[in-house]
């Protein structure tokens, strides 16, 4: 095997998302050499990513890349990347909060960050947005623990919790938390909200898009001419959020939205852009609550204002979850309880440049 290119890994499970966890010391520094790298390893450009580690999902197409923090305050570094299923691409410009989920407990087992106790309080600063992320979780005996009785809609079984706060989440990408300067902008003839917390978004009713927005994932997904006119409303509101072509993007994430039938604030349908998730991105969650807070957007429009401290129920096609929504020294403060789990650790075997082995 020594024409393959063996590099450390652990693939981990955070939130509803899993993949390849690595140290960035062992990555290439290069970001293009890097990036061919992992397009080798998740095995891109095969609907079944059957060359590689990938699970052929977006949500299964993603990693995580740990090393020490370099700002201050920070005790890790997570650069998140999105690689792409059916193309060669990998997209380092959103976050992930799902993946966050497991930076906490990767950190701690790699000897990155030191257990203060039974809970262990880990600082990440998210490359991606330069955004700061405090974890909390269980570390009894000075070891990480991943068995509980917290349980997340969206994954079997239960798990130990790790609590989240998004520390002024605002303007993750643009700078700004209405991009436009504006709650609604009319986007070819719909009222939309573009919002930059944690993820920038663009958020609209589900019925200005022919839907209900209680479909399931799959009835979503095979709505051909829904989804096109979904991404031509994307590119648009992409341009008008300041960021340009984002047609090769996977940012903004477009969100649709309707009335709750199980007792939540409202019920959500989370585009990853071009596939309905099966459950919810934690960002999307974090800037989804942060909308429904802000005077004036569509859903405060729709669903009124909610007065602070106050937990957002969001309803997704894999049941609820909830956000917890404070004031802290004037900024925004959004909680999210999410669970994680090792799964496997070794190396995985990455492909060199050259596609021939040596003479």
């Amino acid at each position: 095997m020594n024409d393959l290119i063996p590099i450390p890994c652990v693939m981990m499970r955070g939130g509803t998302s899993k993949g390849p966890f690595f140290l960035a010391t062992d990555l290439p520094a290069d970001p293009v050499e890097r990036d061919r790298l992992l397009l080798s390893v998740m095995g891109s450009g095969h609907p079944l990513q059957i060359d590689g580690i990938g699970g052929g999902n977006p949500v299964t197409s993603k990693v995580a890349i740990i090393g020490p923090g370099t700002v201050p305050g920070a005790d890790v570094d997570y650069l998140f990347a999105q690689v792409r299923v059916d193309q060669n691409l990998v997209d380092t410009s959103p976050n992930c909060g799902n993946m966050l989920a497991a930076v906490a407990p990767f950190a701690i087992e790699a000897g990155l960050v030191v257990p203060t106790g039974e809970r262990t309080r880990v600082r990440i600063h998210n490359v991606n947005t330069s955004k700061m992320i405090e974890a909390v979780l269980n570390t009894p005996n000075g070891k990480v623990c991943y068995l509980g009785e917290a349980r997340i809609d969206g994954v079997p079984g239960n798990a130990a919790p790790i609590s989240l706060s998004f520390l002024d989440a605002a303007g993750a990408r643009t700078g700004k938390l209405m991009p436009t300067g504006r709650p609604v902008d009319r986007i070819d003839g719909i009222d939309v909200t573009c919002i930059d917390c944690a993820m920038p978004m663009i958020i609209l009713a589900a019925a200005d898009m022919g839907v209900t927005g209680t479909e399931t994932v799959a009835a979503l997904n095979g709505n051909a001419e829904m989804l096109a006119r979904l991404e031509a409303l994307r590119r648009k509101a992409g341009a008008a959020m300041g960021m340009g072509d984002v047609s090769g993007l996977v940012i903004p994430k477009p969100v649709l939205f309707s009335a709750p039938h199980h007792g939540g604030n409202f019920a959500v349908r989370y585009f990853m852009p071009h596939e309905c998730h099966p459950s919810l991105a934690t960002t999307g969650a974090v800037g989804i609550a942060t909308a429904a807070i802000t005077p004036g957007t569509v859903l405060a429009r729709q669903f009124g204002t909610p007065a602070l401290p106050a937990i957002i129920g969001i309803e997704h096609p894999g049941g609820q979850l909830s956000v917890d929504i404070e004031e802290r020294d004037g900024q925004i403060v959004a909680g999210i309880i999410r669970t994680a789990r090792r799964l496997f650790e070794g190396h995985v075997l990455a492909k060199p440049a050259a596609s021939q082995c040596a003479a």
